[in-house]
C-alpha cells in the first residue's frame, strides 16, 4: 500500500510542477522563428507529460490496491495453467505513451515446483495483466509500438520514430514487444476468441472469399560445421505466405465500405490457411448469408478444398458460387495465342478479344473447342496444358450468372491485400525472415491494413492469452 510519507512527496512534486507550468504560462518568450516555438512546444508538453504520468501512476496504485482487483487476482491465479504462489509485493517500472517510467507497487507470483539447477522460474504480476500491462508497457504504448513494426519497413525506423516522440527503446526491445503482442492475439484467434460485434455479422449479406499466395525469403539453418566466426549457415530460400480476405459487397456490387474486411495469412500449407479460414467464417456465422462468393486464380491448393470447407461449414448449395478471376483466365488465353508463333501481333489480339467476349456471354465451351482446334503443331502439348486448365474449371467460369447477381467477377481486392500485406513489408532485396517472425508481422499488418486494429488490441490486451496457452 502506498503509505502517507510517499502521498506527501507525490502532492509536492505535482505542485511543483504545476508551478513551473503556470511560469510558463505567464512568462511570454520571444519567438522569432519556427525551431523557437518548437523548443517552448516540447517544454510545455514535456511538464504536462509529467503531470499526466503523475496522475496515471496514483490511480493505477489504487486499482491495484482496491478489494476488488485483488479477488480478480486471485481468481486468476486460481484459474492459471499451473500452480502459482505469491512472492509478496515488488516495485515494477512500467514504460507509459508519453516517454517515461511510473513505478507500481504489485505482488508477484511464481509457480509452485522445485528449482532446476539453482534458478528460479519466471512469474507473472497477475494485477497488472488484468490491465492489459504486457511487457512492462501500458496497453496504449505497445499498441503503438506494434501498429509502427507493421506499418514501416523495419524496427530500425520505428526506434527513430519512437525517438521523435522522446521514447527511447533499443531495437531488440522493440522487436520484442511486438512479436510478443501478436503472440498473445494469435493465441486468442485460434482459441475463437475474436471479438466480432453484430455489425459484423454477415447474415442477408453478399460475401466474397478469396485467397492467393505470395512470395517471401525465409532464412532456414542449415545442417554442418558453422563459419569462422561461430556462425550458424543458413538458406534463404523463397516460400509462399498465404493469404485470405473476407469482404462484403453492396447491392451494386461494389466493395461496403461500411464493412472492414478480415484479413489473415500464414506461411504454413494449404490446410493451415483452410483451418483458419474456417474460424473466421464460422466466427461471422458465414451461414447465415445471403451469397457466398470464392473467387480466386486457377490455384489447385485452392480448389480442392473448397468444396471440403463448404461441406465443414454446412453451407446451402445454392448460396455458394464458385469463380475463377476473370483477368487471370483471359490471362491463360493470352498464353494460349502467344503459342501460336505464325499468327501476327493483330491475329493474337483478335483471338483473344473473341474468347474474351465468349467468357463474358457464358460460352466457356465454345472458348475450350478453340483451344482445341488450335492444338496441334510443336507448341501443341503446351497448348493441351491451357486447354485443361480450362476444362478442370469449366463450372468456375460462369461470369454471366455473377454479372447478374451483382458479383465481382476479379480478385482484384486479394491481389491488393498481397501487396499491401506482404510484399511491401516482408519482401524485399536482403529481407530474410524466421518463419514464427515472419507469421507475427504477417498478422501485425493484416489487421492493420484491414482496418481491424482495434479488434486486434483487444486479443492482445486480453490476460485470456496466458490461460489458453
Amino acid at each position: 500500500m502506498i503509505n502517507e510519507e510517499t502521498n506527501t512527496t507525490g502532492c509536492r512534486e505535482k505542485e511543483n510542477l504545476f508551478a513551473q507550468l503556470q511560469g510558463i504560462r505567464k512568462f511570454s518568450p520571444k519567438l522569432n522563428c519556427s525551431e523557437d516555438l518548437g523548443n517552448l512546444e516540447q517544454e510545455v508538453f514535456g511538464w504536462s507529460n509529467r503531470i499526466g504520468e503523475m496522475i496515471l501512476q496514483e490511480n493505477l496504485q489504487a486499482i491495484l490496491d482496491s478489494d476488488e482487483h485483488q479477488k480478480k487476482e486471485k481468481q486468476l491465479i486460481k484459474d492459471w495453467p499451473a500452480k502459482m504462489k505469491s512472492e509478496g509485493y515488488v516495485t515494477v517500472s512500467i514504460r507509459t505513451a508519453g516517454g517515461s517510467c511510473i513505478c507500481l507497487r504489485v505482488r508477484y507470483y511464481r509457480r509452485v515446483c522445485d528449482r532446476r539447477n539453482g534458478k528460479r522460474h519466471k512469474g507473472v504480476y497477475a494485477g497488472l495483466i488484468l490491465l492489459g500491462i504486457h511487457d512492462r508497457c501500458t496497453p496504449q504504448l505497445a499498441a503503438m509500438i506494434s501498429a509502427w513494426s507493421a506499418l514501416l519497413s523495419s524496427f530500425d525506423e520505428v526506434r527513430q520514430v519512437l525517438l521523435e516522440q522522446g521514447i527511447v527503446l533499443d531495437v531488440k526491445v522493440i522487436r520484442k514487444i511486438a512479436y510478443r503482442y501478436a503472440e498473445r492475439s494469435r493465441i486468442m484467434q485460434q482459441a475463437g476468441h475474436i471479438p466480432i460485434s453484430d455489425e459484423d455479422k454477415l447474415q442477408g449479406k453478399k460475401v466474397v472469399v478469396s485467397m492467393d499466395g505470395g512470395r517471401t525469403r525465409l532464412r532456414e539453418n542449415k545442417r554442418g560445421p558453422k563459419t569462422k566466426k561461430d556462425r550458424t549457415r543458413y538458406k534463404a530460400s523463397w516460400r509462399e505466405p498465404k493469404l485470405f480476405i473476407v469482404y462484403v459487397v453492396n447491392e451494386d456490387g461494389k466493395l461496403e465500405k461500411s464493412f472492414s474486411p478480415f484479413i489473415d495469412g500464414c506461411i504454413k500449407g494449404p490446410d493451415a490457411i483452410f483451418k483458419m479460414l474456417k474460424a473466421y467464417l464460422s466466427s461471422l456465422s458465414i451461414q447465415d448469408a445471403d451469397r457466398i462468393l470464392f473467387i480466386a486464380d486457377g490455384a489447385r491448393w485452392i480448389w480442392n478444398r473448397i468444396s471440403g470447407l463448404v461441406k465443414q461449414l454446412g453451407l446451402n448449395l445454392a448460396q455458394v458460387h464458385e469463380l475463377i478471376d476473370f483477368y487471370h483466365a483471359v490471362e491463360h488465353l493470352g498464353k494460349v495465342a502467344a503459342l501460336r508463333k505464325k499468327w501476327s501481333t493483330k491475329e493474337r489480339k483478335s483471338w483473344i478479344a473473341k474468347q474474351r467476349r465468349r467468357f463474358l456471354k457464358g460460352e466457356s465451351d465454345l472458348v475450350v473447342k478453340a483451344v482445341q482446334d488450335i492444338c496441334r503443331g510443336r507448341n501443341g502439348k503446351a497448348i493441351a496444358t491451357e486447354r485443361d486448365y480450362f476444362i478442370r474449371n469449366a463450372k468456375r467460369l460462369a461470369y454471366p450468372e455473377a454479372k447478374a447477381l451483382n458479383l465481382p467477377i476479379g480478385s482484384g481486392a486479394v491481389e491488393s491485400a498481397i501487396r499491401r500485406v506482404i510484399n511491401l513489408r516482408l519482401k524485399g532485396p536482403c529481407i530474410f525472415w524466421y518463419k514464427t517472425n515472419a507469421e507475427k508481422i504477417l498478422l501485425l499488418r493484416s489487421y492493420y491494413k484491414s482496418g481491424r486494429w482495434s479488434c486486434l488490441k483487444k486479443m492482445a490486451n486480453s490476460y485470456l492469452s496466458y490461460i489458453l496457452i
